[in-house]
Parts: structure tokens; sequence; C-alpha cells
């Protein structure tokens, strides 16, 4: 098990996709490169880069960490057994989410990871996680369409059955059990994974990461120009809130960060910068804030939909 090979590729992911972001936004990210010292709960190392008030990018942040721990946290281990807890343990991954200006382009979040665990009775338990999705505003159902291809396509090289099945894992992990709504239209996600091996995974996790920008730049360049006014505004960050309140409630690696005694500021800039609660409110009905509840805020077979 070579965990620098993973690593060299998480930091090359994230130059790329940072570099893409920065020539099609035109702003710049801010890097933010941190280190904790070995003897306290955590050591390691990472880069958050972030942009904030930009043309394209309200607020986008792409970070890469790379900690190690004495004791597991629980949130880690809920699909392993008892002889993973509080093992001492080794992560890494990069993590993004991008929140753009214009209501008409989606919000994203896209995160790739490895953990290791080492328990006192064996050898290291090495298991991969990823995947991404998207969050719309206002549907439009060839980018619903496009997101869910090129994850499929992505994905179609390990097995016929990882997409329909990471899709489903999707729709079920990013769903607010406290309102019965889901957060997005998915996308895939994957957790604890492991089955095939180490290069396998790996690969597999590789895969995903690579296809992030293919899948979410081309929306973006479709969208970003669009009109809007104040309504859109508005919806926009209504919206925002769900986004805050599956990631404090639900979000397992908002939680390991937390849990694990991670840097907060990196744990938490997936948060959005503007966000508005309302009280009981619903919208209009034959609108196209009503159209996202009815037709895209449910879980859909996107591409069988397509083939039919």
């Amino acid at each position: 098990m070579n965990t620098s090979v993973v690593r060299e590729y998480l930091l090359g992911l994230q130059d790329l996709i940072v570099a893409a972001m920065e020539a099609e936004g035109g702003d710049a990210f801010v890097s933010d490169a941190w280190q904790r010292e070995p003897g306290g709960k955590l050591e390691g190392d990472g880069i958050s880069r972030l942009v904030e008030g930009g043309a394209l990018l309200e607020r986008g942040g792409c970070s890469f960490s790379h900690v190690k721990g004495q004791s597991l946290p629980p949130s880690a281990t809920q699909h392993h057994g008892a002889e993973l807890a509080h093992a001492p343990f080794e992560a890494m991954g990069v993590s993004l989410v991008f929140h753009p200006r214009n209501p008409y382009v989606p919000t994203v979040h896209m995160n790739v990871r490895m953990l290791a665990a080492t328990p006192a009775s064996g050898a290291p338990v090495v298991w991969f996680g990823g995947g991404m999705d998207l969050t719309p505003y206002y549907g439009f159902e060839d980018d619903a369409r496009y997101f869910h291809a090129t994850n499929r396509d992505a994905l179609a090289p390990f097995g016929a059955d990882k997409y329909p099945r990471f899709k489903r894992w999707c729709d079920e992990y990013f769903f607010l059990k406290h309102r019965n709504e889901p957060r997005g239209i998915g996308g895939v996600f994957f957790d604890d994974f492991s089955e095939d091996g180490f290069e396998p995974s790996f690969a597999m996790m590789r895969s995903v990461g690579d296809a992030f920008l293919p899948a979410y730049l081309p929306i973006v360049k479709r969208r970003r120009d669009m009109a809007h006014g104040g309504r859109e505004r508005d919806f926009q960050t209504y919206r925002r809130g769900r986004y805050v309140e599956f990631n404090l409630v639900f979000d397992r690696g908002t939680l390991f960060g937390l849990q694990s005694g991670g840097r907060t500021e990196s744990i938490l800039m997936s948060m959005p910068p503007v966000v508005t609660w309302r009280y009981d409110w619903h919208p209009e009905p034959g609108t196209p804030e009503a159209r996202l509840y009815s037709d895209f805020l449910r879980p859909r077979d996107w591409l069988g939909e397509a083939a039919a």
C-alpha cells in the first residue's frame, strides 16, 4: 500500500480544478496552507483554496487535507465494526463546494478521499470514498441528464453495477430527513469502498475525481450569463438554507472533521456566504420555483427517462 501516490494525485487534482475555475471565472483563489505539528490530537497538513465575492463564484472552496491521528472518530467506523473503533488512522482527500453567483448556475459538491486505519489486532484497513452531486435552484432537465451521464461514463469501466448503485446511494445520502426532501438532483456517492482491493479502488476514485470538470463546467458555461433579478436571488438564498442544514446535521465529512479536531475554517468553508430562512414558506403553484420541487427534488431515473 503506497499512500504517497494517493497524495500526489489529490494535490494534482486540486491544482487542476482550481486553475480551471480561475480561468472560467476570472477571479483568483487565495491559497491557505496549514500544518498540524506532531503531538496534538491530529498531525498533518493541507491547503485550503478559496474564492469569495467573485464574478462567477460568490463563494467557492477546494481543500486538500492529509491528517493522521491516534483515535478514529465514530463517524468513520459506523460501517466497520468495533475492531476499528479508536484505531490509529490516516486520512486524505480533496473536497470542494462551489456556490455560484447566478441563481441559474447550480451549486456543486465533489469529494474524493482515502482513509486507512490500523487496528491493534491486524494489518491496515484501507477504503476509499467520493462522489459528486448537483444542487440547482432552477431546474433544467438537459443539465441533469448530462451531469448523470458523465458520472455514469466515469464509473462504466469498473462495472455496470457501479453507477446505478452509487446513484441510489447518493439519492439516499443527500436527503434531508427532517424535511423529507432531497438536497438536489443527486449524482453519485460511495463510501467505505475497498471490495476490489487497493489499486482498482484507487483507480475508481481517480476516475470520479477526473470527471468533475467535464461534468460541471459545460453546465456553468450554459447558465452563467442568464439574466436574473431579485426574485431569483431571493429563492437562491432561501434554498441555500437547505444546504446549510444538511452539512451541519448529516454530512459525514463535516462530522469527521469536527470530531477529529480538524481545522474549523477549512471544514466549514463549504457554507454559502448569504443564506435566508422563511417560516413555513411554499412557492406559488405553476412557478419555476414550484417546478423545482415537483420535477427535480425527487429521485428520478434521469438516464432511463432519456432513453425511453
